[in-house]
């Protein structure tokens, strides 16, 4: 699946927003090694960098277009390009951070316990998941390209989320390996301008990805009109032109 880092920082202030939220439930330990699993172009890395000024601080990414942006961004921070799912460093870390990657990653109940084994006594698995599978917005996803021409194409799309556990089941995978896990659930009303269209622009950096990837570029085109279209039936705008987007999404501090 292909990421572009232009597309996804044009919704930088709201997409970082969620990662101020997770950084500031870490508890405040004197922290020497943190590490930005999955971290895009770099805006999480950053505020890691800036809570934590006396720390080495690392990020990781798949995304070869992420981890260029990321560089650019923050020429002091190494940067590695790897997949959380095979990555190997035992660390260990005072601060592992994952913010809006791990829904894209399979078996969390193994994952987890994966990524605490790696910090220090003390260390806080810190972790932020969209959790708007059953939103509007993602199952006109899932309509739009199973009643299409394209169902063929987009029949793996849906799969690519992994389908998330609830509070409780996270609470349960991650306790045995904690002294404390804190897992809360936000809804962000983001204003989009552009109604239906701010939307479609939103989600083409992120949720629609496997969807529009497959897709040859007339195919991409009709699949977006089509998704637009229902989009505007789901979201009306405001008076104003824009839409509020409902944006759910799950929060987990895990400390060894």
């Amino acid at each position: 699946m292909s990421w572009s880092a232009k597309q996804y920082v044009a919704f930088e202030d709201e997409r970082t927003r969620p990662a101020r939220d997770l950084l500031a439930a870490i508890p405040g330990t004197d922290v020497r090694s943190a590490i930005d699993i999955g971290c895009g172009p770099g805006n999480s890395t950053e505020l890691l960098v800036e809570r934590f000024a006396n720390a080495s601080v690392r990020g990781l990414d798949s995304s070869t277009d992420m981890i260029e942006a990321a560089r650019k961004r923050l020429p002091q921070v190494q940067f590695d390009i790897a997949d959380i799912d095979t990555w190997n460093d035992s660390g260990p870390f005072d601060v592992i951070f994952a913010n809006a990657v791990l829904q894209w990653l399979p078996d969390h109940a193994a994952l987890l316990p994966s990524l605490v084994n790696r910090l220090a006594p003390g260390g806080s698995l810190a972790i932020q998941m969209p959790d708007n599978l059953n939103e509007h917005s993602h199952r006109l996803m899932r309509e739009v390209a199973a009643q299409g021409p394209w169902a063929g194409k987009l029949s793996g799309a849906a799969g690519q989320r992994t389908e998330m556990a609830d509070a409780s089941g996270y609470y349960s995978m991650l306790k045995p390996h904690c002294t404390r896990v804190d897992v809360w659930r936000t809804t962000y009303h983001h204003p989009l301008a552009g109604g239906a269209s701010g939307v479609v622009e939103w989600f083409k950096g992120s949720g629609l990805r496997p969807f529009l990837d497959p897709l040859n570029e007339a195919e991409r085109a009709q699949y977006l009109k089509q998704y637009q279209a229902a989009i505007e039936q789901a979201y009306p705008a405001l008076p104003d032109g824009s839409v509020l987007l409902p944006f759910p999404r799950l929060f987990l501090v895990a400390t060894r």
